[in-house]
Parts: C-alpha cells; structure tokens; sequence
C-alpha cells in the first residue's frame, strides 16, 4: 500500500486503499514512527481524508480510528 508522510510526533505515514467491493470503504494503513505497522479495516474514506487533514493526526488517530475499527499489525 502506498503511505504518505504526516506532520504528528508519533505517526510516519498513513495509506488508505479501497475494499474489494472498490466502494468507499476500505483500508487504512498508519506506519507510526517506532516502525510498527497497523492496518484498520472497514474506514471509510472519508474518515482517511478527515484523518490527514486534522490538525493532530495524532489524537484524530486515536479518538476516531483505534478502538473503532477492526485492527491487526501488518507485516
């Protein structure tokens, strides 16, 4: 999966990537800057949007994305 880079003191990159359905729900992918990889299945990609445009990806990450998706390490 393709990651961008993010401003956050703790995150590195975030990616997002479509379903198999190829609706607007999908992956997301955060690498954090510790090097551990966790992907979230079943965001929207609204929420991936919301995620690289708040002001703290950071706390967006974890009010809004771990502990409400399903999440497993990557790798």
């Amino acid at each position: 999966m393709l990651r961008r880079p993010v401003t956050s003191s703790n995150v590195a990159s975030v990616g997002w990537e479509p379903g198999e359905e190829g609706d607007d729900v999908g992956v997301l992918e955060v690498e954090f800057k510790s090097g551990h990889v966790y992907r979230y299945e079943g965001v929207p990609e609204r929420e991936f949007e919301a995620l690289v445009g708040a002001g703290s990806v950071g706390r967006y990450l974890n009010a809004h994305i771990i502990g409400h998706y399903d999440e497993r390490a990557a790798g």
